[in-house]
């Protein structure tokens, strides 16, 4: 099954639009971690099985493993995920762009190396940079087109022939580069202006959304103004909320509460 294809079916089996960022820091774990060598992978496997039945993906930050000199964890991870909770789709959150003979390694690393069924790229070099993962047409490419951070507007706001260039990103992803019908957007919940005008150009492009919960994006503005005519079109992405509910030793129902919260919330509004 495609990425597109699992994340539609699950989608409508799970009812969810939530994605689950694992972005391990290790200072925020709980106690029971302390001591334990294999701490980055126990934690997120834990916060895996417990949110599964309230996510339509999950998306590990490949910095927060790296950093840890974690790679081991996050391979073992996502084919924990794949075998523990089949048709859950994974995004490799590593925001890769490079020339064109460096990026069919990052695919290779993406798809190949860690196993993940998407990846999320960076535009800014061209379609040459993304092209080896846009022929991957069994997997998902989110590229990048209007953060969540608040610096975006430096770049991704200045004005080419009248518009800004996260418009023209947004165009050019959804007229060009999709033959596939494998890409999907990056806009972040902390503009929901923004998220109605990609909308409009792009159709039924997904959005992953990140931005909500410690970013303080509104989770009835993403969906009133990004979802598609179905009610769906969304990868509503968060992470810290959802991770770091507790610091006790309930952090794993409390991770579920959340996600299911979240879940709940964003239903509301569809």
């Amino acid at each position: 099954m495609s990425f597109m294809q699992a994340l539609r079916t699950r989608w409508e089996q799970a009812d969810s639009l939530v994605c689950v960022g694992l972005d391990p820091e290790p200072a925020k774990f709980p106690a029971r971690f302390a001591g334990d060598p294999d701490a980055v992978f126990d934690f997120c496997r834990a916060i895996v099985d417990a949110t599964a039945p309230y996510v339509c993906s999950f998306k590990p930050q490949i910095a927060h493993f790296a950093a840890l000199g974690a790679e081991d964890a996050l391979q073992r991870l996502i084919a924990h995920i794949h075998d523990a909770c089949p048709g859950i789709p994974v995004i490799l959150d590593s925001k890769r762009g490079d020339i064109g003979s460096t990026a069919q390694h990052y695919a290779a690393e993406a798809f190949d190396r860690y196993g993940a069924d998407a990846v999320t790229a960076n535009p800014y070099l061209g379609r040459d940079s993304v092209q080896p993962f846009l022929d991957r047409a069994d997997r998902g490419v989110v590229i990048l087109c209007r953060t969540s951070n608040p610096g975006a507007g430096d770049l991704q706001d200045l004005t080419i022939e009248g518009r800004p260039l996260y418009q023209h990103v947004a165009e050019k992803v959804a007229r060009d580069w999709n033959g596939n019908g494998n890409c999907a957007l990056v806009v972040g919940a902390t503009w929901p202006q923004q998220l109605r005008e990609v909308r409009a150009i792009v159709g039924e492009v997904p959005f992953l959304v990140p931005g909500v919960g410690a970013q303080g994006g509104d989770v009835e503005a993403v969906v009133t103004h990004a979802k598609t005519a179905d009610g769906t079109g969304l990868v509503v992405s968060s992470s810290r909320a959802i991770l770091y509910a507790s610091s006790g030793a309930d952090f794993a129902d409390a991770a579920a509460g959340a996600a299911k919260s979240l879940r709940d919330e964003i239903n509301r509004y569809r």
